[in-house]
């Protein structure tokens, strides 16, 4: 894989920052309005490069967490408990120019005048800032809901993470269900202003949303996912104090919340799901074809074009398809490719009978994987993680599994998240690559050891790139051979199938969107080159379809650490240390691959090796959402 364009300067270094502890001392808390913004913004030093860019990053940091409450939940940052994002045209508008005026701020720091440990901060702060102020020619806000996430995902989600020890937090998830009617209504207002531009998600996927929104409010309150933390209170909360409580979120539950949800999942079923766009390729909207390059150049945090990652996509099935078939000559099976991959889905000897066996084999595959993390790195976070079910109510049209960051500063885990739903399409043989991937030392790794990196600025720590969190996540699939794993060849054609999972994504997400492929014929490439079920397959597939561009950065990013690690392991031979290597690729958070690459570069000829002059590096950041 080549990426070109290098950025203006790229400089890797022992970054400095504030801890949270005392950048949350020196901030007021309080509503990132215009006002509080203007007065912050006043506040930047005038004088001093590293004086403004540390006032930025802190305003910036503080902007985030105050701009987007529920960001502020799951990060354990004070102050927003109450709140949601505001989703009004006014708030929309604001936040724009807001994040306007924060690059027109950042193009004011002299990058030249900054110490060399501060240049990287600087390079990722202007870069993200650009890359978002270009995506506001787009009407992204126009797309608020899909299956996958919006306000029916989301709600439960935040709810969930709260914190519930105190009669104030329970206090705080109060205030929220109350004003949960307004962001109702204005999501709506989003929805009904993309309609009348012809811009919804494709209609085939909007299927399961009314059954999505009715989860939430079954007639028995004990049972819905928005009440759940009223009837799970601890005893430290005296008994009357529990039972007024409980009784006041049953009263707004029956009185407002079930017709508020109700109002929006009858419009759904009546209005929006009817008149929604029928076509599946994002590229048939408005300037799609430039939404979805930049979508493309977002997610990968790369300039490469959707043409040339499909003709990798086209490559990676090719390689990993041989190396399928030669599994299946060492299981001496008899039959073909198609006759192996339905003995695969369809044999018992793969499945369980209930979900307590399926999650119980989950949690024994990852407490083997902790005793084996030592020989492969040096340094491992201390916050542990958890394996759960995904929630029912959204279980049917979610994914295989995915993580949930904890946070120290909330007291709270993280959480590998394993679909439980319809078990027949959940066979053994993909568990040890899955688990591999969502918990250790995937994104559990990844993202708790950049949590805990004090030594940087906390907008850092809490960066999400997808090319590098999800690359990360993919290549580690590739050191369950390291951990022990892969030992059973049908769980070793698991990996592979894992592997080639993310290879047909460059070629059906791509030929989807910019090649004119249907639905239909991205449905049979991936049944025809995967051992995946098929019900896993119709679920993948519509996610491409409403997330155009996001799977593109698994197999992207995977190989440029492979591609980064071949170089080391050539350049420093016997001096190459796995663990070491490790500790430097995760050592400073998530990064776009440029940054990432040239970040290794220098580390290679710090432990000796020699790298080309010659080496072309990557351009762009991007950000996007765990999912």
């Amino acid at each position: 894989m080549s990426f070109s364009t290098p950025l203006k300067k790229i400089l890797n270094s022992k970054l400095i920052g504030l801890s949270a502890a005392i950048m949350a001392a020196s901030l007021n808390v309080q509503a990132m309005d215009q006002k509080a913004f203007e007065k912050a913004m006043g506040e930047i030093p005038k004088k001093g490069a590293s004086e403004k860019l540390k006032a930025l990053q802190d305003i910036r940091y503080r902007w985030i967490m105050e701009s987007y409450p529920e960001n502020a939940t799951y990060r354990g940052y004070p102050g927003g408990e109450k709140d949601w994002t505001d989703q009004s045209n006014k708030g929309i508008e604001r936040r724009k120019g807001q994040t306007r005026e924060l690059l027109a701020a950042s193009r004011h720091i002299d990058e030249d005048k900054l110490p060399e440990n501060e240049q990287l901060d600087y390079q990722l702060l202007y870069q993200d800032l650009l890359l978002q102020v270009k995506g506001y020619q787009f009407p992204e806000h126009l797309l608020p809901v899909n299956h996958m996430s919006g306000i029916q995902r989301n709600v439960p989600a935040v709810l969930s993470a709260m914190p519930k020890r105190t009669a104030a937090d329970y206090e705080d998830i109060l205030a929220r269900l109350e004003k949960l009617p307004t962001l109702i209504d204005q999501t709506q207002i989003l929805m009904e202003k993309g309609l009348k531009q012809k811009l919804t998600p494709p209609q085939i996927t909007l299927r399961d949303i009314p059954g999505q929104i009715r989860a939430l409010i079954p007639t028995d309150p004990k049972q819905s996912p928005l009440l759940k933390a009223f009837y799970e209170m601890p005893a430290s909360i005296p008994a009357a104090q529990q039972t007024r409580l409980r009784n006041r979120a049953q009263n707004l539950y029956q009185k407002t919340l079930i017709p508020e949800w109700q109002r929006l999942a009858e419009y759904v079923e009546r209005d929006y799901i009817p008149n929604a766009n029928t076509e599946t390729a994002f590229t048939k909207n408005d300037d799609g074809i430039r939404w979805y390059a930049y979508k493309v150049r977002e997610q990968t945090t790369t300039e490469m074009s959707p043409e040339e990652i499909h003709r990798i996509g086209l490559e990676e099935v090719r390689r990993i398809r041989g190396e399928m078939d030669a599994i299946i000559k060492k299981t001496g099976f008899d039959g073909d490719f198609k006759a192996f991959t339905d003995f695969l889905r369809n044999d018992p000897q793969f499945y369980y009978d209930n979900k307590e066996d399926l999650l119980k084999n989950y949690r024994d595959i990852a407490k083997r994987i902790d005793g084996e993390l030592p020989a492969l790195f040096g340094t491992l976070p201390r916050l542990p993680y958890g394996v759960k079910a995904i929630p029912s109510y959204s279980e049917k049209s979610q994914t295989t599994a995915y993580y949930q960051p904890g946070s120290n500063e909330a007291g709270r885990a993280g959480v590998f998240f394993a679909n439980t739903y319809d078990l027949k399409s959940r066979p053994t043989w993909e568990m040890e690559a899955l688990t591999v991937h969502e918990a250790m030392p995937g994104h559990h790794l990844q993202i708790a050891l950049a949590q805990e990196q004090s030594d940087i600025h906390p907008l850092r720590r809490n960066k999400f790139y997808t090319g590098f969190v999800e690359g990360w996540g993919l290549y580690s699939e590739s050191l369950g051979y390291d951990l022990g794993l892969y030992t059973d060849p049908y769980n070793e054609f698991g990996a592979l199938t894992y592997d080639m999972w993310r290879a047909v994504r460059l070629v059906v997400d791509t030929g989807m969107h910019q090649l004119g492929w249907s639905r239909d014929e991205a449905i049979e490439y991936f049944m025809n080159n995967s051992a995946k079920p098929e019900h896993d397959i119709v679920v993948e597939i519509d996610r491409y379809l409403v997330w155009p561009g996001q799977a593109l950065a698994y197999k992207v990013g995977q190989l440029k650490i492979k591609e980064i690690r071949a170089r080391a392991e050539e350049a420093l031979g016997d001096n190459f240390n796995i663990r070491e290597f490790h500790d430097a690729l995760l050592g400073a958070g998530a990064l776009p691959l440029n940054v990432l690459e040239s970040r290794m570069n220098t580390w290679i000829e710090s432990q000796g090796g020699e790298i080309s002059k010659a080496q072309p590096v990557s351009d762009s950041g991007g950000q996007a959402a765990l999912n």
